[in-house]
């Protein structure tokens, strides 16, 4: 079949994502521990490579994978793991399958492979599961604990106290006692449920957790000794570490990231605007100078 210049180049385009796909596939189906998952990953990496030999047919050229993709959905799902890798990799090949429709009138299989792409794979990627996922919840309670509880009182302290030694020593003290305490809550809880999740491993993903977060929210007193920006750094830092958690959570779980990220983002920041006019008063009330 003779194609017009610019049907082939969309072919062509369409070859290069799926070899470069079966090749992302293969390389985290040899690394995955789970039997199962890495069959599902296999059976991707064979689709694709069925779809990009599909296409050649009719562009009759070889064409080579997209390598530097191909090591940079590798490395973010062995850094974040293999489920919000694939799902980050398929959500930004939406719009390049929603172009097969594009030669569908030419090209007949071009309707086979889009169906394949969004429905077989979906389906695919529904049955894929590890335990970062799993816990979760328990990720969640640590870092929306730490950032509620430690930018209200670090917001609170600033005022109080003004003075960057005092508000870390307090900030630390304060993180670390509640990590502690959350990550014992965490293990408490779990064990009292009905679940396959391991209490102990419940509690230490909590406690890690808060405290990553309680080591990110502290650190801008013990670098800057304006108290003020100190603590429009420390926002900043929750508004982002609550996007970028969310993000993660909205792609590998396919939960919406808007309401989620307002949620979060809507407490933290209204219990430290609280905490920070408490603070205010409390000075005035005990006239602490310090």
């Amino acid at each position: 079949m003779e194609l017009t210049a610019e049907i082939r180049a969309k072919v062509l385009k369409f070859q290069e994502t799926e070899i470069t796909e079966y090749h992302i596939y293969k390389r985290l189906a040899q690394r995955i521990k789970s039997p199962a998952n890495a069959k599902i990953l296999n059976e991707m990496a064979e689709d694709e490579k069925r779809h990009y030999e599909g296409w050649k047919k009719y562009s009759q050229t070889e064409v080579t994978p997209r390598w530097l993709e191909v090591w940079f959905y590798y490395i973010i799902s062995v850094i974040f793991g293999f489920t919000f890798g694939v799902k980050l990799m398929e959500r930004g090949e939406e719009a390049a399958q929603a172009n097969y429709a594009a030669v569908a009138h030419v090209i007949l299989e071009a309707q086979v492979y889009q169906e394949e792409e969004n429905q077989h794979e979906q389906k695919l990627l529904m049955l894929l599961g590890e335990e970062r996922l799993e816990y979760a919840g328990s990720i969640v309670l640590g870092l929306n604990d730490a950032l509620v509880e430690l930018t209200g009182a670090l917001a609170g302290l600033t005022l109080a106290l003004q003075n960057v030694k005092l508000i870390a020593l307090s900030g630390l003290i304060t993180g670390i006692a509640a990590s502690l305490s959350m990550a014992s809550s965490e293990y408490l809880s779990t064990r009292s449920e009905e679940t396959t999740k391991n209490p102990i491993r419940a509690a230490i993903y909590t406690g890690i957790a808060y405290i990553g977060t309680v080591a990110l929210l502290v650190l801008p007193y013990l670098l800057f000794d304006n108290y003020i920006l100190d603590l429009v750094i420390v926002l900043i830092t929750a508004v982002a570490i609550i996007a970028a958690f969310n993000y993660y959570i909205s792609v590998a779980k396919d939960e919406s990231f808007r309401d989620r990220f307002l949620e979060m983002a809507g407490l933290s920041l209204g219990v430290a605007l609280f905490s920070f006019i408490i603070g205010y008063f409390i000075r005035q009330w005990l006239g602490v100078e310090v």
